[in-house]
């Protein structure tokens, strides 16, 4: 018992770390930090970490370390005789051994006609730490539609889904334009706008009049990378629909996919699935199924504890995945320190009454039962009392006979 709230105690402490860690991931995820603000909020990140990997390697109970991966099976002794035993199953707390299981599906894009999207309906085959399951695919799903149903399955196999629909958007320089959007939104929104040159100040008409309409349609838009076009987003995953009705010589480049003016022939964008667990799992689909592309499992990868970085947005929303996924992992061998002292202490009061039990045995067995000794004591006694009085008659009745005789 007191090596499991040894170990149990040194968890508590990595659990506050982490959670340190993932206030640190929020407040750098803000776009108010600076570069130098973010790298401050890093080298803490770093120093919290490297206790974390600290404590995994000293924690110890008679002189063995109990979170290192070396005392990942032990088996305590119970009872008096051979394999009335308890088994204890720990795990491997180094900070580049846990972490965020993630497989990071087909990433969003376009199909080369235009207009279809690339998911083809095939099944997916989920095998996860707590099992496995078939997550139903149709075609043309969306990737919030495929995360939905891996989500579906999450309570058998262990694996969660994420979705998001994001891609670069180019424009004709300074042309004038009406684009129809469906997203979320089940009638197509049309948004007007001109550009002028490709950068900031030639796309701001055309990022406004996305993200004015983003409470319809669940589309939002910002300056790309290179500072030449739009990235649009769908937090959700859902499919991007974009169709250019302009008259106008303007052409929507989607990816790398060119819509001119007035083909009236959409662009549907379809989105990346992320697939994620705590522990190890593997996702099989087929060969061109549009969400894994491949016809063999492809397994989730480590994405451990030490890698955690939050000197990007991006970097630091994936840290915060991490840290939930440590901190599952974490609480799950919590649970199991505090369900084994629970037995333990089970285990410890049957064996006291069995103890009791054994001993009484033994004792009716070898001890004297006093109420019938003294009850036979008694009885000896009175035959020895009415023996000797018999006696004593006996030798009385010659000496009568000679003092008559004397007489």
């Amino acid at each position: 018992m007191s090596l499991s709230q040894t170990a149990e105690g040194a968890l508590s402490s990595a659990g506050d770390i982490l959670q340190r860690i993932r206030e640190l991931a929020v407040q750098s995820a803000n776009s108010t930090n600076s570069s130098s603000d973010r790298q401050a909020l890093q080298n803490e990140v770093t120093q919290l970490t490297t206790e974390l990997d600290r404590i995994s390697t000293t924690t110890q109970f008679n002189g063995q370390n109990l979170l290192d991966g070396t005392f990942t099976s032990s088996v305590f002794q119970v009872g008096a005789n051979a394999n009335q035993t308890i088994t204890l199953t720990s795990a491997n707390f180094r900070t580049t051994a846990y972490g965020l299981n993630r497989l990071s599906g087909v990433a969003a894009a376009v199909d080369s006609n235009g207009g279809a999207t690339t998911v083809d309906g095939t099944d997916l085959t989920l095998n996860g730490y707590l099992g496995s399951a078939t997550a139903a695919v149709a075609a043309s799903d969306s990737a919030k539609t495929i995360a939905e149903a891996v989500n579906a399955k999450s309570a058998t196999t262990g694996i969660t889904a994420s979705a998001r629909t994001e891609i670069d958007v180019s424009f004709t320089a300074s042309s004038a334009y009406s684009v129809d959007i469906v997203s979320n939104n089940s009638s197509a929104i049309t948004l007007a706008f001109s550009t002028g040159t490709n950068d900031a100040n030639g796309l701001s008409a055309a990022i406004n009049a996305f993200n004015d309409q983003s409470a319809k349609t669940g589309v939002t838009a910002k300056l790309n990378t290179a500072g030449t076009g739009l990235t649009i987003t769908n937090e959700s995953g859902a499919n991007i629909s974009l169709d250019n009705n302009s008259v106008a010589a303007g052409v929507v480049t989607v990816d790398a996919t060119a819509v001119a003016g007035g083909a009236a022939n959409a662009a549907v964008v379809t989105g990346q699935v992320t697939f994620d667990s705590q522990r190890s799992f593997n996702v099989l689909g087929g060969a061109t199924d549009g969400v894994t592309n491949s016809a063999t499992a492809v397994a989730g990868t480590l994405n451990a504890v030490s890698s955690l970085d939050v000197t990007d947005f991006d970097k630091s929303t994936k840290a915060l995945a991490i840290v939930d996924a440590a901190l599952a992992a974490i609480n799950g061998q919590r649970a199991k320190f505090g369900s084994l002292q629970s037995r333990f202490e089970t285990t410890i009061t049957s064996l006291q009454i069995s103890s009791e039990n054994l001993s009484a045995s033994r004792s009716r067995i070898r001890d004297a039962d006093f109420a019938s000794e003294t009850a036979a004591l008694t009885r000896g006694q009175i035959l020895q009392q009415a023996g000797t009085a018999m006696l004593a008659q006996a030798n009385a009745l010659p000496n009568n006979v000679l003092s008559l005789l004397r007489g």
